[in-house]
């Protein structure tokens, strides 16, 4: 008999290149000339990233050096979710940026729709904040890769523990 042979859908950032990434971006303020006197900054939470700057166009700037170091570091801008602009301290303006980790149950139910759906002989259950997929032949699980692929579930998807 065959052995069944399985992986997990997950969605998780990798915390060390978020670090080289926000490191990055602080050298890179220091470095530019329109940060010069600047009460820009980037700081880094466990959870989030907060972003502080003098007004709203040089905050988009942050923003805009942010988003490419990790474009640069293969991080997903997906895992991103931005929150309000709000006047902060000393005449600046402060934004969140939350890490959106793991997949919700209602995108993992949204998962398990499509790939039954799909009709590829394979099972799918939910296991906390991932998705793991089992069935008999490789080939089928690589179908569920590439279905999985084409759509658009909103949120970044890894494919892991390929076994």
């Amino acid at each position: 008999m065959a052995k069944d042979v399985s992986f997990d859908i997950a969605s998780n950032i990798d915390k060390q290149e978020v670090t080289n990434a926000v490191n990055q971006a602080q050298k890179e303020m220091t470095n530019r000339f329109d940060f010069k006197n600047s009460k820009s900054s980037i700081v880094l939470d466990e959870e989030k990233i907060t972003l502080v700057s003098d007004d709203e166009f040089k905050l988009r700037n942050v923003v805009e050096i942010l988003e490419s170091k990790f474009v640069k570091r293969q991080i997903s801008l997906r895992f991103l979710e931005y929150g309000k602009v709000q006047a902060a301290a000393g005449d600046t303006v402060r934004q969140e940026v939350k890490f959106l980790q793991g997949i919700s149950q209602e995108k993992a139910k949204q998962l398990n729709k499509a790939i039954k759906d799909s009709k590829i002989k394979v099972s799918s259950s939910i296991q906390g904040d991932s998705v793991r997929v089992v069935g008999k032949n490789k080939d089928d699980l690589q179908a569920v890769i590439a279905l999985l692929r084409q759509e658009d579930f909103g949120i970044e998807l890894q494919f892991i523990n390929y076994r």
